[in-house]
Formats: structure tokens, sequence, C-alpha cells
């Protein structure tokens, strides 16, 4: 190609969920357990999931269909395609390697990558190797395709309202409308038994609760101390009378576990700002907060008076920056890989085009097990009408409305649809009991499973 490529991040963004969910509000009577415990406590209102109709091939295949569609983008034009998750099908044939039918037609079989896996950071992975390709000597001008998707299910108990499900397709390549800042990616890596699935024949995880915040919001400090000193010396000059810091960003988002996590995790950042803050700076930013001024990081995990001071006193700062990402978390739930990904979908749709022009965006990625980092984005500064970014952001406008289209299931049914998928999981041969007539129209779905575990997909006609 001879020439660097320039402003190599997000072209375009497809985003997909499932046509089904069930209240929270709900859920929590049908669990018998205090009213609020998952709508205020997690801060979650409605979550998605999927029937035995839908798998990861299934969400996948919608997913890349609809973005090659909306986008009117050939098929040709894909030179690799890389997929991050950890719902697991198939222990040797990845998800990238089924999507390829997709590919058939145009005759393009030239196309790089396959899966990647690391509990939710795997979509993270995909793109930051993506983005290499693009800036790479391999690049030969084609854009790259990530693709992130998960089926997020629990056994019954307290997690289980902490699922979801989705997908999202993000196409990579050059001269993008959201550009991946070079030099500033911070990444935190470290062996962990937090959330992690030994059972290959279950879809659900073994989790250590009390462990798994701990590392997320120890990964958190990690990656947000080196992200800032980096953002220091090549997003501010270098400048020795000026501290890189939370109000130098424009919108913060977070991996979402659940949304409640996600404000103390703002939180955490404006204490890392005070911990790295000298005492006059203490003094002066953060009044009345002296009887903190000698805190360490490690001590606080589970402090309640630290978590709620900083709480109550970034709540301007999380409103701002951080709580117009929450829209999909809030209303679909934990979607694994492509859950930090939703809140990008999420601030988009909810700032547009025009707001966002020239921002800023901060992304912290996290997969149990341990892998995690922070990485920002600059949105161009073009958003006139034709723009790249204005015809982003338009190709996303159906998402609120797809929201109020889907289906309520009671908590009984969602009950009993949950008990057959752990019935049914991998079972061979095997046919779907659950009617494909009630998902989105063009959706791909599972259409059988034959004695030799071979999965067969349709397509449902898009609506006219």
């Amino acid at each position: 190609m001879g020439e660097w490529p320039e402003n190599v991040g997000i072209v375009a963004l497809e985003l997909i969920f499932p046509s089904h969910y069930v209240e929270q509000a709900e859920l929590e009577a049908y669990d018998k357990v205090s009213a609020g415990k998952y709508t205020v406590g997690l801060g979650q209102a409605r979550m998605g999931f999927c029937t035995d109709r839908e798998d990861i091939n299934s969400l996948c295949l919608t997913v890349v269909t609809k973005l090659m569609e909306r986008n009117k983008i050939s098929y040709s034009e894909i030179g690799r395609l890389e997929v991050g998750t950890e719902t697991i099908l198939d222990k040797s044939k990845s998800v990238k390697t089924v999507l390829m039918q997709l590919f058939e037609e145009s005759g393009n079989t030239d196309i790089e990558g396959v899966d990647t896996i690391n509990a939710c950071y795997g979509g993270t992975a995909a793109l930051f190797n993506s983005v290499s390709w693009v800036e790479s000597s391999a690049w030969d001008g084609r854009y790259a395709l990530v693709v992130a998707g998960d089926i997020a299910v629990y056994a019954k108990g307290n997690a289980r309202p902490t699922g979801g499900a989705g997908a999202i397709a993000m196409l990579i390549g050059a001269n993008a409308p959201l550009v991946l800042d070079r030099g500033v990616r911070a990444t935190h890596m470290k062996h962990a038994y937090d959330f992690y699935k030994p059972d290959l024949m279950s879809e659900y995880p073994t989790v250590d609760g009390k462990l798994s915040i701990q590392c997320y919001l120890s990964a958190l400090d990690h990656c947000y101390q080196l992200f800032c000193s980096k953002s220091q010396k090549l997003l501010l000059d270098s400048r020795e009378d000026e501290r890189f810091e939370l109000r130098h960003l424009d919108a913060v988002l977070f991996h979402v576990p659940y949304c409640k996590l996600v404000q103390k995790s703002l939180a955490r950042l404006m204490l890392n700002d005070f911990v790295r803050s000298t005492e006059a700076e203490q003094a002066e930013k953060y009044p009345g907060l002296e009887t903190f001024k000698h805190v360490k990081l490690e001590d606080t995990y589970f402090d309640r008076d630290v978590e709620k001071t900083f709480m109550t006193q970034s709540k301007g700062i999380f409103e701002e920056k951080t709580q117009p990402s929450l829209l999909l978390a809030n209303q679909v739930g934990n979607m694994y890989t492509p859950s930090l990904y939703g809140g990008l979908v999420s601030l988009l749709i909810s700032r547009g085009a025009q707001e966002l022009a020239g921002k800023r965006v901060a992304l912290f990625s996290y997969g149990s097990g341990l892998a995690s980092s922070m990485f920002s984005l600059q949105v161009c500064c073009d958003a006139s009408p034709g723009s790249p970014l204005q015809q982003l952001v338009a190709n996303l406008s159906h998402i609120k409305s797809q929201l109020a289209l889907r289906q309520k299931i009671p908590p009984e049914e969602f009950a009993s649809i949950m008990e057959m998928r752990e019935h049914n999981h991998h079972k061979a041969p095997y046919i779907p009991q659950a009617s494909p007539d009630v998902l989105f129209p063009g959706t791909w779905y599972l259409e059988s499973v034959d004695s030799l575990h071979r999965r067969f997909y349709k397509r449902l006609p898009m609506s006219s």
C-alpha cells in the first residue's frame, strides 16, 4: 500500500438483541426477593433472553447480515473477520467459519481472523487485532469486521438477573468517524478464578461474586492509572502543570455486568484522581473529603463509606459522562462481549452526532479470569448532513424503536424457557421447540441439529 492509513477506527456499527424480555420487577416478585433488589440494587429494568431458536452462531449471522445490508457494504470488501465470544458451541470450529457462509455468493474466501476468547474481553481483543491489521503491512485496503456476541445465562439464584444476550458488528477502516487514539491503551492481565466455565456441558458459569467485584475494581484502578499516565504524555503534550484526569474526558464507558456497578466504577475513577492529588489539590478540588486523604485504593474495594461518599461526589459527572451509555444495559442486561460496545451505541443514540462531534470517549473493557484494557477514541469533528459520523449515527436510529417492539414474557414462562435450554443444551439430534415466528424480521435462527452435532440455520424474511 505504501502509506500508513490515517484515522483508523470504527466506520459503522450494528447491534441486535433478543425479541423477548422479562421485567426485572416482575422477576423480583417471582423469585420472592425484596422489592428493588434487581431494579434498584442492580440498576436493571429489563433482561433480554433467547429461546432455543437462537444460539451464538445465529446471533452473529444476524448482526453481520444486517450491518452489511444497512450500510450497503459488499462482502468482497471485507479482508479480515474476527469474532469475540465466550459462548462456545464447539471446542474446535470457530464462529467465524460459520459466518463464512455469508461470503459464499461473493466468492470471497481471502479473509483473515478467527475467534478470540476470554470471558467478556474477547470483543475488545478482536477490535485491537483488527485495528492493528489495518495499520499493518498486511493490510490490503479492505475493511476489517469485528463481531462480538454472547448469550449470558445463569442457574437459578442471585446471579440470574444479571444475564442478557446480544451481538454487535463493527466495521473497521481508515478515515473513520470514531478514531481510536494511538499510544494510550492501558492493559492489566492477571490470573484469577472470579468467573469461569469449567463444565463444558453446561451454559452456566462458576462465579465468586465478591472476588469478581474486587477483580473488576482492581483492574479498573490499574488500567486507569496507566491510561492517565500515557494520556498525560500524548494528549496533554507532557504539560507538567496539568494532570490528566476525569475532567479531560467527555464520556466514560464501562463493561456493564450490571448498571449499579458502573456508577460505582465512575466514582472509583474520581477516587483515583483524589488519591493521585496532593493534599493542597485535595483541599481545593475536593472540599469536605479531608478524612480520606490517607486512604489506600487496595483497602477500599468494599469500604461502604468511601463508596457512598465518592458516588455522591461524582453524581453529576456520572449523569453527564456515563449514564447516557447505559440505555441498552438497563433494558437488555449484560451481553458479555458486546456489553461495552452496547454502551457506545447507547451513547451515540442518546447524544447524537452534533453533540458528540470532536469529543473524546474513554472505554474500559473487562473480562474475568482476568483481562482488561482502557482505551479512548476521538469522535470526528464533522457532523454535517451526509458526513460519515452523521451516517453512522443515523444507521443506529432504529435501536430505540426496536426495544419497544420486543415481547414481554412472564417470569414463569422465562423460567420454563431457561429449563428447556438447560435440558437440551448440546443435545443431538435436536429440533428446537420454540417458534421462530416471534423473532424480529430478518433474524437467522437454528433450524435443526443433526446426529453429528452439525447445526443448520435459516433466515426469516425481512418485513415488507
